[in-house]
């Protein structure tokens, strides 16, 4: 499944159906939600947010879980005892767990959180996401520190186009653009014409909806310029580049945890932040492939990146 990101309006949509971005995996197989474990901290049954320990969520994609066991396996690294919940669900379902301490952490996407708690948030950048964020989400939450990892839109070339065009902006695209066919899933065209057109003189000669084939349009020329996300694995498989977003028309998709604040402990702050200040878009896109081309299993591919970063 993916995230299909857009500006605050149009993100709903693409958030709660969890189509991400995105988001970096194609999913599948999720388990069931168990409702059951639900209840808040100091609550009979116990609750997520129990002393000593911390119950990590993830949405019912591979990117996810495979964030969720990067953050689960660092914990118990460092003597945390954690619980896994992999693949509850849609942010509709992981959200509500979290707010009632059922969950203790889940690896969130700041640009899609802050659009799915404030309809009508316009924060494009980082900063400006994470400042609304604090501003906005109930007492009961908290984001940690925004990894540099994102897995975002992009408006992506083929490395030879990017040579011949001498092309690395969305800026440089406008000045060729009318000349450019550009895919992407159905809904695209409607809503990001006017937007392009608006911030950077972009106009296209032909919008053609190529849904989950993107990246392979553009290998074969069929298109010249595609809608891809910036963690998936057919970006190193086809040899394609994104090209740089200076204006934030895309707004800012950060790996960013999720917590259920009375039951964060200094220890788990403390190494989650560690964790995402060595998590980069690129060691994202690597371990991604490993898990949609070579199979590997995402648990796996996690104890690999955190031992080669020493933190397991």
């Amino acid at each position: 499944m993916r995230r299909t990101y857009g500006i605050a309006g149009t993100l709903i949509s693409a958030v709660l159906a969890l189509s991400a971005c995105g988001g970096g995996g194609s999913g599948g197989g999720g388990n069931p939600l168990d409702t059951t474990s639900a209840a808040p901290s100091g609550s009979a049954s116990g609750g997520g947010a129990a002393a000593g320990k911390a119950v990590i969520g993830s949405f019912d994609f591979d990117e996810s879980a495979l964030l969720a066991s990067i953050y689960a396996q660092a914990l118990e690294a460092k003597g945390v005892q954690v619980e896994e919940k992999p693949r509850i669900g849609s942010r509709e379902a992981v959200y509500d767990q979290v707010k009632s301490g059922g969950l203790t952490i889940v690896p969130e996407y700041n640009g899609n959180l802050l659009a799915f708690i404030d309809l009508k948030a316009t924060a494009a950048t980082t900063d400006e996401v994470n400042a609304a964020l604090k501003e906005k989400l109930p007492a009961e939450l908290e984001v940690l520190d925004s990894s540099p990892a994102e897995d975002k839109d992009s408006l992506s070339i083929t490395k030879d186009t990017q040579s011949k065009q001498s092309l690395n902006t969305m800026e440089d695209l406008a000045k060729v653009s009318k000349t450019f066919t550009v895919g992407g899933p159905p809904e695209f065209k409607k809503r990001w014409e006017a937007r392009f057109k608006e911030v950077y003189g972009i106009e296209f000669k032909e919008w053609k909806p190529t849904g989950p084939t993107t990246a392979d349009a553009l290998k074969d020329g069929s298109i010249q310029v595609g809608n891809v996300f910036t963690t998936d694995p057919k970006m190193t498989a086809n040899n394609l580049v994104p090209l740089q977003d200076t204006k934030n028309v895309f707004p800012a998709q950060n790996v960013t945890p999720l917590l259920f604040k009375a039951g964060a402990t200094d220890t788990i702050r403390t190494t989650l932040n560690t964790v995402s200040a060595k998590l980069s878009t690129d060691s994202l896109l690597q371990m991604m492939q490993k898990i949609s081309v070579n199979k590997d299993e995402p648990a796996t591919v996690a104890k690999d990146w955190l031992t080669s970063n020493g933190l397991a």
